[in-house]
């Protein structure tokens, strides 16, 4: 069974989620709130599997306790609820590790598929969304990621995937160190210089017909 912190700040749609997931018996909801000050608090101190979290709450939002998670390296698996995301957000949010984006809209008939998914260890980004990352990324070519080395692109892949520095080098056997040189000489390749971009132009790589 996964634990799971709810957050959102409409009631009724926090109310509508708790009642979803009291069908499923693969889940445990831990706690429920409509505050993002609350739901970072919750998410610290009871280290849920997982965190479904609004995008847009009025005191600390989903990419604000997503960017928390991140730094702090916490084992929780972030999906977003949303009903609007700019690209720029959604770019930001994959640099950042975040394992699902569900539009709110479908989240009564695709929230457990996307939860289990997440759980697993597989990310639920739909095409859509990741169309929108990639149109906010940068304007080079992404066939830039070919003049990368093999160890470089295994890099680039897990940076992708949210892993700081030092978990790539434990990842890869490597120092973190090693790491940063190898970050480095991406950044100059690609003639970029964070790790958001470097998301953006992956995920364009990945979607055009040589990615």
């Amino acid at each position: 069974m996964y634990s799971v912190v709810l957050a959102d700040d409409h009631p009724l749609l926090l109310r509508g989620l708790q009642g979803l997931l009291k069908t499923a018996p693969d889940f445990n909801v831990l706690a429920a709130t409509a505050s993002g000050a609350q739901a970072l608090s919750l998410i610290s101190d009871l280290r849920p599997d997982l965190a479904v979290l609004d995008v847009s709450m009025p005191d600390v939002g989903g990419l604000e306790i997503q960017r928390t998670v991140f730094k702090g390296r916490l084992p929780v698996k972030v999906i977003f609820l949303t009903a609007t995301l700019t690209g720029r957000q959604i770019a930001d949010a994959i640099s950042m590790g975040v394992c699902g984006i569900l539009l709110k809209e479908y989240a009564p008939e695709a929230l457990l598929d996307c939860m289990r998914q997440v759980a697993s260890g597989e990310k639920w980004l739909p095409p859509e969304l990741v169309v929108r990352a990639t149109s906010a990324g940068p304007s080079d070519s992404p066939q830039k990621l070919d003049l990368l080395t093999v160890r470089e692109r295994e890099v680039a892949v897990q940076i992708c995937g949210g892993l700081s520095n030092r978990a790539i080098a434990q990842k890869l056997g490597t120092t973190e160190g090693t790491i940063g040189i190898h970050l480095n000489n991406i950044y100059r390749k690609l003639e970029i210089t964070n790790r958001t971009t470097l998301a953006a132009l992956h995920l364009q790589y990945m979607a055009s017909p040589n990615g």
